[in-house]
């Protein structure tokens, strides 16, 4: 036998039985003061469990229950299970073409939805993902890791500019090197169809090495121009729009190959007619073994033990109709403390968070006591404290707030909120308000302190009205000067302005013989930047690849395959 989690044992079981040897030889404190023979005498004989008793199986169903979790085993044997699948390899074309509008968004971004097609379609197969143009490059090698590859394929940038041409011959090196391992060889192309009307050098060479090229149209018949990334057209060197269409030629490949050519549908039909072909037609192969082992297990037995354990532990106890029998009253009240446990409990706590609330606010520690008294603003009278506390610290618009809580019968707490209410608004210069709610206080009680701020409201009122008054006055002959001043300052304005014009006339002519002067020197230097960016381009072209694998925008590594032949046929620029 063995434990499949040892640690837990060791973890549970040490602090377990050092309890146990506690509580078990821990004394009763009548143990303390009397002897055995003296306490023998005093105490009532118990008829049920003893407590020691009932504690050494409480701890004994602990360990029972700590050896269920450390999962007990037994009859421990090794399987092995040998994985088979088909393989094949996907290879999208990635040359200039490919940007080629026909296709919404265009024929690249199209090819690359298709790829994630046929990863969640093709569950039970092994893919190898490659990115041709007149160079090969190995995106992910054979691999059933779907997840990790759905990620590089969505990373990958459809942006990005690739080299001239379609090589066709390099996929198919490719190809034979990721599938090195498997007998029947199946590599399905994603192309608009290359840039070739003769493909006998291919065709020859997937014989050779019993590879089936599967081909997905993914093109229309009408010519199309091909936008670059900034925007504008592929041109010739003529200067005229470059345009491409599905070249049918490529069927050669697929049906010199026994293999099958689909045209591109917006639906995933094309993808699961290409690999369910692949399929029927391909034997399956081993790739992996995976090992796993089986056990019987035991941790049944020792929880049984343990739950059964419990159970005389609790049935040991007194029944509750035996004590509900010897005390009616008890039971009854037991059962008003069990419906009213929860009311008791919060009635206790609310009273406890009241007193903190007032010993704050007496300390004139006015945030604590608001924080207090939002625990229990559930009554006017706690609606009326927290609206007091904000008061006191300067938050004028949250105690109305609270303030306009306060819903009572009792009158004297009316007249208290309204009173405090007006002084809120007084503070917040809300004087309208501030007498309206002082006149409703007065109704309810003639308090002398109410009078005097309701006095005082009225007299900034009328301050009020007298300043909007003389400021009125103030405005009406301000402006009867003003138009005044402003008639000989429109005459002064005329006479300037006479002596500017004459002015700006000399000053312009000056002007455009300094801006004729610098316009010559900016052609010259223009032209000279023109110059030198031919001659960097030069160098940029050659050096391309380089720049591919450090540019930041490439978020996957692509892996260059070296072909060993180069078609004379991919020095087209698209």
């Amino acid at each position: 036998m063995q434990f499949l989690y040892p640690n837990v044992l060791f973890f549970m079981l040490i602090p377990i039985i050092i309890l146990m040897f506690l509580i078990t030889t821990n004394k009763d404190k009548f143990q303390r003061f009397f002897d055995k023979e003296a306490l023998a005498k005093l105490s009532v004989k118990n008829k049920y469990m003893t407590k020691t008793t009932r504690n050494i199986l409480f701890f004994l169903v602990l360990i029972l229950m700590t050896i269920s979790l450390s999962r007990p085993v037994i009859n421990e044997k090794e399987h092995k299970i040998d994985q088979e699948t088909v393989s094949f390899v996907i290879a999208l074309d990635v040359s200039k073409s490919m940007l080629a509008t026909d296709i919404y968004p265009n024929r690249l971004s199209l090819g690359k939805k298709k790829i994630l097609d046929i990863i969640n379609y093709a569950k039970q197969n092994s893919i190898a993902v490659v990115l041709f143009a007149k160079s090969s490059f190995i995106l992910s090698p054979i691999t059933q890791d779907f997840n990790s590859l759905k990620i590089l394929v969505n990373r990958l940038d459809t942006g990005l500019n690739f080299d001239n041409g379609s090589n066709i011959f390099s996929t198919l090196e490719v190809s034979k090197k990721l599938l090195r391992n498997v007998k029947d060889k199946n590599l399905i192309l994603i192309t608009d169809g290359a840039n070739k009307s003769d493909y006998e050098k291919e065709i020859e060479y997937a014989k050779e090495n019993n590879i089936r090229i599967y081909t997905l149209g993914l093109a229309t018949n009408k010519p199309t121009p091909i936008k670059l990334q900034d925007g504008n057209f592929l041109t010739k060197d003529d200067g005229s729009i470059v345009t491409v269409k599905l070249n049918e030629d490529i069927k050669q490949l697929s049906l010199n190959t026994n293999a099958a050519y689909i045209k591109y549908s917006n639906s995933s039909d094309d993808i699961k007619q290409v690999i369910d072909d692949i399929n029927i037609t391909s034997k399956k192969q081993k790739q992996e073994s995976r090992n796993f082992k089986t056990y019987t297990e035991l941790f049944y037995y020792p929880l049984t033990l343990a739950l059964f354990i419990l159970l005389i532990a609790f049935s040991s106890r007194p029944k509750l109709s035996e004590i509900f029998k010897k005390n009616k009253n008890l039971a009854i009240l037991a059962l008003v403390l069990i419906f009213s446990n929860s009311s008791l409990k919060a009635f206790e706590f609310d009273f406890k968070t009241i007193n903190k609330a007032n010993e704050h606010y007496e300390k004139q520690e006015y945030e604590k006591a608001s924080k207090e008294f939002r625990k229990v603003a559930k009554t006017p009278e706690s609606h009326y404290n927290l609206g007091n506390a904000l008061y006191k610290q300067g938050e004028y618009k949250k105690a109305l707030m609270h303030y306009k809580n306060v819903v009572s019968s009792n009158q004297e707490l009316e007249y208290k909120k309204l009173h405090n209410m007006g002084n809120s608004y007084v503070k917040l210069n809300d004087l309208q308000n501030a007498k309206r709610v002082y006149e409703k206080a007065l109704k309810i009680k003639d308090d002398k302190q109410t009078k005097e701020n309701l006095e005082a409201v009225l007299k900034a009122l009328e301050d009020k009205n007298k300043d909007k008054q003389d400021k009125q006055n103030k405005n009406e002959q301000n402006q009867s000067k003003d138009g005044d001043k402003k008639n000989k300052e429109n005459k002064k304005q005329e006479q300037d302005k006479s002596q500017e014009n004459k002015e700006k006339d000399k000053d312009s002519k000056e002007e455009k013989e300094k801006q004729n002067k610098k316009d010559s020197k900016e052609n010259s230097s223009q032209k000279n930047q023109q110059i030198k960016q031919n001659q960097l381009s030069d160098a940029e072209e050659k050096k391309w690849l380089k720049k591919l694998e450090q540019a930041k925008e490439v978020p996957v590594m692509l892996k260059k395959f070296d072909s060993k032949e180069q078609s004379d046929d991919t020095s087209t620029p698209w």
